[in-house]
């Protein structure tokens, strides 16, 4: 007799990583019983599940950039449908990216379908209006929360939500190989290393990216020798490698694999806002987190926001851990003199280390870890399916 059918979507990286670690600790609880289909990157094909088309037809954001593509995500929410009546799933699971799970969610409520939906990863409603509170309630069946102030918003709508706690804190005490990835790379053990993370997303790494590189120039002046290193993910690697080759600024591209490796062996680094935050606050890395988006994306984001800060380091902690520079202040120069007491090492780089230790022990749960409390969430929802 088959597992259970579970059907994943995962509409970006971030999302990928997390569908990955699922779907691991899903095997591992089911003694490898259980089946995978759906929609990913690189990290679920690692884990044996293709995706049924390139996860980077959906890794996009921002209202403006969103426009262009809607034609190719439409089609793609059509097919995403057609694959799920094909396979008829026990369970559907949709990770993050909401503009377009939440659709595929709403199309199934509108069908009466009767699979369990399973949603992970709350939108930020305390962060924005409310109004998508009352969405996910009409159309998925659970929630699974990142952070512990997240549930009570969904609860008051009738919706079961659960803290499971991010899964980034599973690497907690784990360390990357520093010394090994520099000799790998021929870079000195005593020369300066400055990660550039512009982030996974076309719409990102192509505003990002230039003005990462010009900060780095300004700081190579001021710190002779050093070397840069950019991780990237299968989505915007071809871009990334151009855009570097362009520039003719010295660089490492760092496949996946080598990621954890690269912080380990990084002083500094300039970064995209977003879970790769995180990633670097466990890794021990000080930072400077920018972002930009299109000009009408940012006047309706403005309109929106209710918050002070964007990094979510600094909202967990309510306070400026990090220094994050949005829009207009995402410029060279701003970032380079942000990034310059990081390399130098010193005061403003331990309260920055200090601050970030505060705000992951503020993300995690006693226990099991957030992947495993999510795969129970999960199997409890089909548990008379399981073998």
């Amino acid at each position: 007799m088959s597992g259970p059918l579970i059907y994943l979507i995962a509409g970006e990286p971030s999302g990928d990583i997390l569908a990955a670690r699922l779907a691991r600790a899903l095997r591992q609880l089911t003694n490898g019983s259980v089946r995978f289909a759906g929609i990913g990157g690189e990290a679920m094909r690692r884990e044996g599940i293709e995706s049924l088309f390139p996860q980077a037809d959906l890794a996009v954001m921002g209202f403006a950039e969103v426009v262009p593509r809607i034609p190719r995500i439409l089609r793609r929410l059509d097919q995403t449908l057609a694959d799920i009546h094909a396979c008829r799933p026990d369970l559907i699971v949709t990770i993050d990216s909401w503009g377009f799970t939440g659709r595929v969610a709403k199309r199934l409520e509108a069908e009466g379908s009767p699979i369990p939906r399973l949603h992970y990863v709350a939108p930020m409603v305390w962060a924005w209006k409310e109004k998508r509170a009352r969405q996910l309630a009409a159309r998925v069946d659970r929630l699974l929360c990142l952070l512990p102030n997240e549930p009570p918003y969904f609860v008051e709508h009738g919706l079961k939500a659960v803290h499971v706690g991010h899964p980034v804190l599973e690497r907690l005490g784990e360390h990357g190989d520093g010394a090994a990835f520099r000799a790998r790379h021929g870079v000195a053990q005593d020369a300066p290393l400055l990660c550039l993370l512009p982030g996974s997303r076309h719409s990102e790494t192509s505003r990002l990216l230039p003005v990462f590189l010009d900060a780095a120039q300004i700081l190579v002046r001021r710190f002779p020798g050093l070397r840069l290193a950019v991780p990237t993910v299968e989505t915007v690697a071809a871009e990334v490698a151009a855009a570097i080759e362009k520039s003719r600024v010295p660089a490492i591209l760092v496949d996946p694999d080598e990621k954890w490796d690269c912080f380990a062996a990084c002083q500094a680094a300039l970064a995209a806002s977003g879970t790769v935050a995180l990633e670097l606050a466990v890794a021990g890395v000080p930072m400077v987190i920018a972002y930009k988006v299109a000009p009408m994306t940012a006047m309706i984001i403005r309109r929106l926001l209710t918050v002070e800060h964007v990094s979510l380091l600094n909202l967990v902690a309510n306070r400026r851990v990090v220094p994050e520079f949005l829009q207009e202040d995402c410029r060279p120069e701003i970032l380079a003199q942000a990034a310059t007491p990081l390399l130098a090492g010193g005061e403003e780089r331990d309260r920055q280390l200090s601050g970030c230790r505060e705000a992951l022990a503020a993300l995690g749960v006693a226990g099991e870890s957030p992947s495993l409390r999510a795969a129970r969430e999960a199997l409890s929802m089909i548990g008379d399916k399981i073998p």
